[in-house]
């Protein structure tokens, strides 16, 4: 097991402030929510948040979950047998689960297609109510017992547990009913309502979706699957391999809130037999897809092939992660840089889709920079995600290990790259990369436009007066634009940057890092390759999943076909 350094890294939530220039952007209006995001617990020593939680890890630890595959109202267990294991002490399994085959997945199409017709008729009063509970037991019952399965399964840290598989969680749950209850609110003008009446419903759409979940964040795979079934929809989920512990934990909680059986079923599987089910489907209505673009890719492909076949045009979502960036500006406060490029690029090893992986910093401030994150890198604690010291733990499997410390190996050889930090690796005990710090001569190098999805961070050092073409680079050296960080107290530039760097993020922070956006605040998803843009944890992306319907209803005789200019 790697170890940085023996000190401890005292973790806060509270945001480093520098002096406020203003807002650069302009005041559109504020949102009143009638509904709140779910508090981040502290775990505090003496807290009884953190007695629940040790509790939770030792019961997690003590057992393998025998977890089956759930169609409809039927647990299956298949002769394809795997095993989930702790990515920081891979000898210890936490879960024992199945594969569908071909023949399940289409027994598991039919009973979602035939679901949809009889859940499409629950009230949404009654489905409201529903994920209402389903957030309510999340956030109290089996709020320890998430967060146990997320950091045993994933390795994720307390603070970065609590975050994902209970306050983000619950605020997809939450948060969607209630913006889906703001939408429909609206209703068609009825100019005359004695006469006519306008009204329009929202449905599901016929046939099934399927959801296609990552192991980076239990909550989006709580996301991808539930937010189709709230609109009515009946869903087939794969959750990943590395994360199936906590997805299955969120499915039992849904079932016990009311979620009827049927409506979404747990179906682990090869990723391409599952695929290639999905789309052979007549009553594919949608993919709601987290992963990455060549997997996406092949999906999307396969779709286009069998565009004849279907009964609906297929709904098809996906974020598909990004080669994020922090540009500093030479006004830029320098502590606030090194301390938000810590957090964002080494926070869960780098394993975040809006993990900054590229840096620019000008040549004034590199110096300052410099050591600031290389003192900063070296206090973190890297080891065992319970200990409430480690400040992250390892990547999720030998896979990522594999590919990460590739790109470690590849920057060694290279004459245009140095490793100014970290760069040791060891997957004895567990899968441990240290966070490592790149420097490049090259702002094209492979390792500053292709996605590592681990803890490796590269910086290009710019010259102070080529301010506009860096930023040039910014835009056009990869094909990601999912998130980006612009540092800066010259607000002058700052209003020219959100312009000029308008296409290369969904998510555009300003003197803040590139991760941590919040449900309800900072609505997620970016384009390009980054996918199609759909705004999870935004107003409108429940009705994306929705098949509205208009309905005029007239309440007087039509006695002539004449209008009244053709009898004068």
């Amino acid at each position: 097991m790697l170890s940085a350094c023996k000190q401890s890294f005292s973790h806060t939530l509270q945001r480093t402030t520098i002096r406020c220039l203003g807002s650069v952007v302009p005041e559109v209006r504020v949102n009143d929510f009638g509904a709140k995001n779910e508090p981040v617990l502290g775990y505090l020593k003496g807290s009884p948040e953190r007695a629940e939680l040790e509790k939770a890890l030792k019961e997690t630890a003590s057992r393998t979950e025998d977890v089956p595959i759930v169609i409809g109202d039927k647990e299956i267990k298949t002769n394809d047998v795997h095993y989930q294991v702790m990515p920081h002490n891979h000898k210890k399994q936490v879960a024992k689960f199945y594969y569908a085959d071909t023949k399940l997945v289409n027994q598991a199409i039919q009973v979602a297609t035939e679901t949809q017709k009889k859940w499409d008729r629950t009230p949404l009063s009654e489905r409201f109510k529903i994920w209402d509970k389903a957030a309510d037991l999340m956030a109290g019952k089996y709020r320890a017992k998430l967060n146990a399965a997320t950091m045993l399964g994933q390795a994720k840290t307390t603070i970065q547990a609590e975050i994902d598989s209970a306050a983000e969680l619950i605020d997809f749950f939450r948060l969607n009913a209630y913006f889906l209850k703001e939408a429909t609110k609206y209703q068609p003008i009825s100019e005359n309502p004695r006469v006519t009446k306008n009204s329009m419903r929202y449905r599901g759409i016929d046939g099934f979706i399927a959801a296609v979940s990552p192991f980076n964040f239990t909550a989006i795979g709580g996301n991808l699957a539930y937010t189709p079934a709230l609109m009515g929809n009946a869903v087939l989920w794969k959750p990943s391999d590395t994360a199936l512990l906590s997805n299955w934990v969120t499915f039992k909680i849904c079932l016990e809130a009311g979620v009827p059986p049927g409506v979404v079923n747990f179906v682990p599987a090869d990723g391409p037999v599952f695929g290639d089910a999905i789309t052979a489907s007549p009553n594919l209505a949608g993919i709601n897809f987290t992963g990455s673009v060549p997997t996406f890719t092949r999906l999307w492909k396969q779709v286009g092939q069998n565009i004849g076949i279907y009964k609906n045009f297929p709904r098809l979502i996906g974020e598909c992660g990004g080669k994020n960036y922090h540009f500093v500006h030479p006004s830029a406060d320098v502590e606030t840089v090194a301390n938000g490029t810590i957090r964002s690029a080494f926070e869960f090893c780098g394993q975040k889709c809006s993990a900054c992986s590229r840096m620019y910093v000008p040549e004034s401030l590199w110096p300052a920079i410099k050591e600031k994150l290389l003192v900063k890198r070296a206090q973190l604690k890297i080891g065992d995600p319970t200990d409430y010291n480690s400040f992250t733990s390892a990547v999720i499997d030998d896979k990522a290990f594999k590919r990460i410390s590739g790109y470690i190996e590849y920057a060694k050889k290279s004459s245009n790259l140095e490793i100014i930090g970290g760069g040791k690796y060891d997957d004895s005990t567990g899968y441990f990369i240290e966070p490592t710090i790149v420097q490049t001569k090259d702002p094209k190098d492979k390792i500053m436009t292709e996605e590592i999805f681990g803890p490796v961070l590269t910086v290009y050092v710019y010259p102070d007066n080529q301010i506009k073409q860096t930023l040039e680079l910014i835009d056009t050296s990869t094909q990601f634009a999912l998130t980006g960080a612009v540092f800066a107290q010259d607000e002058a530039f700052l209003r020219s940057a959100l312009e000029d760097l308008k296409m290369t993020a969904g998510n555009f922070y300003i003197n803040d890092k590139s991760t941590g956006s919040v449900v309800g605040q900072q609505p997620f998803g970016g384009a390009r390759l980054s996918g199609t843009n759909d705004k999870a944890g935004g107003p409108h992306y429940a009705l994306r999943w929705g098949n509205p319907q208009s309905i005029k209803e007239t309440f007087v005789q039509l006695i002539d076909i004449d209008y009244p200019y053709m009898n004068q």
